[in-house]
């Protein structure tokens, strides 16, 4: 999450940015997987839309030549038989055949639509990415002080059940929260209050969240402001509006949360953590350091600690290179490490691997990544997940139109 983009985006504080002209965001840094399928240009629903196309060309010309109406009917039957059952079943079933056992998804926002929501891409290695039906949305944001979807983050819970959560707003106290079986298929939505009980909280940014299987709850935790605290470092990063630390809540339910707690303060400006289990007394938290000034870091470093809600140590150096960074996400693939990243004044998504937390290696130009895509989460998940998503025309919508209100009996916190 960066103010980079404040002045650029006029659904700050406000309406979200109408769509614009459709650009193909597919691929980024070399020939994506589609490109080299020869799928570049294709419809994002595939073979279906061009054969419904040829059959509605066949029809038509059949009609305007006199033939009968029984072989118009006939050729309609045969179009709908064939695309029903000879193309849509099997397409997900060779789909779900030639995915390998564990896949990867991406989720991420486009900065420029931050009010349209949820995109996802998907890996067979975790190093190559492809969008999912061409880069849609498959979950419109709708609460929040700003109806936004920044940051989005994927976590699966011990029932299988996906959990997102999201910035709602650039200087909102309120984050967002939805879960689903699928990734198609939405719940309500609710914007958490988890800043509302202090005054001074300036904004509620990239929360992250993660099943504690030790204490049987999920952790949330996320990145803020309270103006007034933490002098020493109020003026590191342009005002002390933007003097952030790492906090955090619990929840069994998502409808009763443990009060706001600070989760995390090294000294320093910190945004963007990412907690991952590395062992049983073993945690990784990635952070952005924030500073600016009087040196300027802007880069990623490695906080471990024995739990994930610590003691944490000291921080490592940086593991990014000589630019800015942020947003990072990480996954153990065999013995390797991989940290993803947010190069956000370039454009671009990062990539670092280690095998031993200490020596780190760029090899951004060996992974492609959807176009513009911002501030990745990348989660391993069955091929099943992607061959389903893969399978279906229909993107995610809620289940009901409803949204849960942070009232007495829905969404309590700090009380």
């Amino acid at each position: 999450m960066h103010a980079r983009y404040a002045a650029r985006s006029s659904s700050i504080g406000g309406p979200a940015l109408k769509r614009g002209p459709i650009v193909d965001r597919r691929y980024r840094g070399g020939a994506g997987m589609a490109e080299r399928q020869g799928l570049a240009g294709a419809d994002p629903y595939g073979p279906r839309a061009e054969y419904a196309g040829d059959v509605g060309r066949t029809l038509g010309g059949l009609a305007a030549s006199g033939a009968s109406a029984f072989r118009c009917v006939r050729s309609l039957v045969l179009a709908v038989v064939v695309l029903a059952c000879g193309m849509t079943a099997p397409s997900r079933a060779d789909a779900a055949a030639s995915l390998t056992e564990t896949c990867y998804l991406f989720a991420y926002f486009y900065h420029d639509q931050e009010g349209e929501g949820l995109r996802l891409a998907w890996s067979p290695d975790g190093y190559n990415f492809e969008a999912i039906h061409n880069g849609a949305s498959f979950l419109k944001p709708m609460v929040g002080e700003s109806q936004i979807m920044r940051d989005p983050t994927i976590a699966r819970g011990p029932d299988g059940t996906f959990h997102l959560v999201w910035t709602t707003s650039w200087d909102g106290k309120t984050i967002g929260h939805a879960s689903s079986k699928d990734l198609i298929h939405w719940s309500a939505q609710q914007a958490i209050p988890v800043m509302a009980h202090e005054p001074e909280a300036q904004n509620s940014w990239a929360p992250e969240i993660l099943w504690d299987e030790a204490k049987q709850h999920f952790l949330i935790y996320w990145s803020s402001t309270i103006l007034g605290k933490f002098r020493e470092t109020e003026n590191t990063n342009r005002r002390p509006q933007r003097n952030h630390r790492i906090y955090s809540t619990t929840t069994k339910d998502f409808a009763t949360f443990t009060p706001t707690r600070l989760h995390y303060d090294g000294g320093y400006n910190v945004i963007d953590a990412m907690i991952a289990r590395n062992g049983p007394d073993d945690w990784l938290m990635f952070v952005k350091n924030e500073q600016l000034t009087p040196q300027t870091e802007k880069n990623i470093r490695l906080v471990r600690g024995r739990s994930p809600d610590g003691p944490w140590g000291e921080p490592s150096p940086r593991i990014t290179g000589d630019y800015w960074a942020e947003g990072p996400s990480a996954i153990k693939v065999g013995d390797e490490w991989r940290v993803y990243f947010d190069k956000h004044m370039v454009n671009a998504i990062g990539l670092v691997v280690s095998r031993d937390l200490e020596t780190w290696m760029e090899v951004s130009d060996r992974a492609t990544f959807p176009r513009d895509a911002r501030h990745p989460c990348v989660i391993a998940v069955p091929r099943d997940v992607v061959a389903n998503l893969l399978g279906s025309p229909r993107l995610g919508r809620p289940v009901s139109s409803g949204v849960i209100e942070d009232s007495e009996d829905e969404a309590v916190i700090n009380r």
